[in-house]
């Protein structure tokens, strides 16, 4: 196959770029070329801006992909203009959403295809749900071969997943880890979620690929795998060989106390908090023998592995830290008050 990816260097998509470089398929990318030193060399790469459908029209010309895949489509407009440029040129549209689109607060915790949508705490979630809705309309109106991928938290090794970092990811919640810190936890650290490695997500993604059964459909990619945020904390910190620590916050206090950059209502309220167990049983009737293998606890010594031999992904975030000590000791002084 001929499959064209808009991205194809982010969390999950470059996996799939990987994972498709070292298949018979024909991997070409659309990004403004900013990690080429991560594009596989047999990869074809069209350096462009998107958003400039004269130069994209010009460099792919008549092209027939059998794939094109979008990772960076978040708002109506974005979708739009790949309808302009794509239809005709492609055999099959694929679109990332997200997770996050549905319904919150949570109405069943188990969660399918078929789970409503909407999310009035996230405007990011809510562009989704947009975005879907438009996509379906093109493929009832025209036939446009649509399908979407519902993610939930993909992570990769560059960065070690948490309920809550601040601005610059990460990283700052594993060094107060490291330093002995007492880490902010959402909740009391019971509810459940799901992380999903992007190896993983890219052998599910991929099996619906020139798939006749995805036309037209929407499908969940996630691992089987449901922990706790408590076990989650805990798997990182034993990858670091250090004591868990956690000091364990309501996401609705949060939600009033920080910086409004932060978007608890969002990341939070609106997603993490709520407990969720996805049913992909969809997905594994379109690929059949589908499994997602990465135990988080895995997943985690693989990124904290990767991340401590490369100095480039330990940002610090000084204001995030100065933040949680001074949430912890107000709290802590609290106490004190009875």
């Amino acid at each position: 196959m001929k499959i064209l990816i808009i991205g194809g260097t982010g969390t999950i998509s470059s996996a799939i770029t990987r994972q498709l470089a070292e298949s018979e398929h024909e991997l070409w990318l659309l990004n403004r070329g900013n990690r080429q030193q991560e594009v596989p060399a047999n990869v074809k790469q069209i350096i462009a801006n998107i958003d400039d459908e004269a130069d994209v029209l010009r460099q792919i010309g008549d092209t027939m992909f059998d794939a094109v895949c979008e990772f960076i489509g978040f708002v109506p407009a974005q979708v739009e203009r790949d309808h302009r440029l794509f239809a005709g040129r492609t055999r099959q549209y694929v679109y990332i959403s997200s997770a996050s689109a549905y319904a919150k607060p949570v109405r069943n915790y188990i969660i399918n295809e078929g789970t409503s949508l909407c999310n009035p705490h996230w405007e990011y979630s809510r562009n989704k749900i947009a975005c879907e809705e438009l996509l379906m309309k093109y493929y009832r109106e025209e036939g446009f071969p649509v399908t979407i991928i519902r993610p939930s938290h993909t992570y990769c090794e560059r960065s070690v997943p948490v309920g809550l970092h601040g601005m610059k990811g990460s990283w700052q919640v594993l060094k107060r880890m490291m330093e002995g810190k007492p880490v902010i936890v959402h909740g009391d650290g019971s509810s459940l979620w799901t992380m999903t490695y992007n190896e993983d997500f890219a052998r599910g993604f991929i099996g619906l690929l020139g798939n006749p059964h995805a036309i037209g459909e929407v499908f969940q990619i996630m691992s089987d795998e449901s922990l706790t945020w408590n076990q989650i904390y805990k798997a990182v910190a034993d990858a670091l060989g250090v004591a868990f620590k956690p000091y364990y916050i309501s996401s609705t206090y949060l939600n009033d106390i920080a910086p409004k950059e932060y978007d608890i209502e969002g990341n939070l309220i609106g997603d993490k908090a709520a407990s969720v167990v996805f049913d992909c049983s969809k997905l594994k009737r379109a690929v059949p023998g589908y499994q997602a293998t990465t135990r988080f606890e895995e997943g985690a010594r693989k990124c904290i592995d990767y991340i401590l031999s490369h100095p480039e992904y330990q940002e610090e975030d000084p204001e995030f830290d100065a933040w949680c000590d001074k949430v912890i000791s107000v709290l802590e002084n609290a106490k004190k008050l009875f």
